[in-house]
């Protein structure tokens, strides 16, 4: 196996998210949480992933550290077991190193991973998010009727506030509502159809155009009111200080 991440392969394990969720924590593994959703394999995942870590500029750190500490790509690789060439291609961004990569480069340097990922004079805290580059996800990968979908709106924004999501909710039964609570606070606006929203044992029938704001940590539930699947912009905050 190859310590590195090429197009056209099956995403290492190491960057797989699974059993994910709408919520902030992980006390509740029914929620609506955004979190921790399982990111299941589409035509576009891999370009999504690469994506989204060349934001941290992997390669662009790994060729200032090793020119700092005046080391050779020749040398690098003696201690590392990795290629001149290999190496030469993740300083230049042509490849992903993987987290066992870091690791030994990591520990040639004797420097922790936070090298590579909490350079604050490079967050990015500005990110744009193209309609063309979300993925669907369903509210949890082994659910057979999932109560809702949804689309990270922020994915590629880094120490964000909040978490932001555009939800479809399938019409459903009122018994087919499942409670939950999680930390924080959330707020939805409903862009089309209708939506049942279930707080404190009592039902709110909320229609396009109309917004709600509660807190989270009591039990909630959702279902959509309307035969074709109602959508909202749903946004989850983490508890006040």
């Amino acid at each position: 196996m190859t310590d590195n991440f090429e197009p056209n392969k099956e995403v290492p394990k190491i960057f797989d998210m699974t059993k994910s969720k709408f919520s902030l924590n992980e006390k509740n593994t029914d929620i609506f949480s955004f979190a921790n959703i399982t990111f299941m394999q589409t035509e576009n995942s891999e370009e999504t992933i690469r994506r989204a870590l060349s934001s941290y500029e992997l390669g662009r750190k790994l060729r200032q550290l090793r020119l700092r500490k005046k080391v050779s790509l020749v040398d690098l690789g003696r201690h590392t077991g990795l290629s001149a060439s290999m190496l030469s291609q993740l300083e230049n961004g042509k490849l992903l190193p993987t987290l066992p990569t870091l690791a030994r480069i990591a520990m040639v340097f004797d420097v922790g991973l936070e090298q590579f990922f909490s350079d604050r004079r490079h967050q990015r805290l500005f990110g744009v998010v193209r309609a063309g580059e979300r993925m669907r996800f369903p509210e949890r990968p082994d659910a057979p009727s999932p109560a809702y979908f949804f689309e990270c709106l922020a994915f590629a924004a880094q120490n964000k506030g909040l978490e932001a999501y555009l939800a479809e909710f399938p019409c459903r039964e009122p018994g087919a509502v499942q409670e939950h609570f999680h930390e924080g606070s959330e707020f939805l606006y409903i862009v089309s159809g209708s939506l049942v929203i279930r707080f404190q044992n009592e039902d709110h029938l909320l229609a396009e155009g109309d917004s709600v704001y509660f807190d989270s940590s009591e039990p909630h539930g959702y279902r959509g009111a309307a035969q074709q699947p109602s959508r909202a912009v749903v946004i989850t905050l983490p508890p006040r200080l």
